[in-house]
């Protein structure tokens, strides 16, 4: 009995995150074929419209919202709009969350180089905490946040909602050989990723 039930896990596990992935994608692609498939059969003759034409448009749509991101004009108009939403209690909660994470996860060049150094930091002589070093350097900063001896370090939380920067001594913080793919993906499964280093 207890080969069976090994044998049934050991395939859960194989199984369930390709199922998971697939139902996130069915699901995200189903959205946006009915938010945006709707408007379309409607603006469009039945002969021209085309089951996918609403995923396809919100891959446009996506898309040209980058391209315009790249104009000043349009990220002094996001960075006004962030800041009124910023102020509503709850709403500022929910969509900072998913700034936060959708910041974390984007490979843009600036993220990359910011969260590149995998580190644990020392807690006591017993206890370690996964994080990534942020800031190495604090001038033109207040003199309260650290000096030459300090650095910033990036503590995701395992539910990627959000996580803590602390400033700590240098000497507490110890550089691992990890990815930061591979170290958010350790952290985010609460140290049960099996990715190989």
């Amino acid at each position: 009995m207890k080969h069976l039930t090994a044998t049934f896990l050991r395939g859960l596990v194989t199984v369930l995150p390709v199922i998971i992935t697939l139902y996130v994608l069915y699901w995200a692609a189903v959205s946006a074929e009915r938010a945006l498939g709707g408007p379309l059969r409607w603006a469009l003759p039945d002969w021209l419209y085309r089951p996918g034409l609403g995923i396809a448009m919100g891959v446009v749509i996506v898309f040209v919202v980058g391209l315009v991101m790249e104009l000043y004009v349009a990220r002094r108009l996001v960075t006004m709009a962030e800041q009124l939403l910023l102020r509503i209690p709850v709403v500022k909660t929910v969509y900072g969350a998913i700034k936060d994470f959708a910041g974390f996860i984007s490979d843009s060049k600036e993220k990359s180089k910011a969260m590149s150094q995998v580190v644990r930091v020392r807690i006591d002589s017993e206890m370690y905490l996964l994080g990534f070093v942020t800031r190495d350097d604090f001038s033109g900063l207040p003199v309260q946040l650290g000096g030459p001896d300090m650095v910033a370090v990036y503590l995701p939380m395992s539910n990627q909602i959000g996580g803590y920067t602390v400033m700590i001594p240098r000497d507490r913080v110890e550089p691992i050989p990890m990815t930061s793919e591979e170290a958010l993906r350790f952290a985010v499964t609460a140290g049960m990723s099996r990715t190989p280093a």
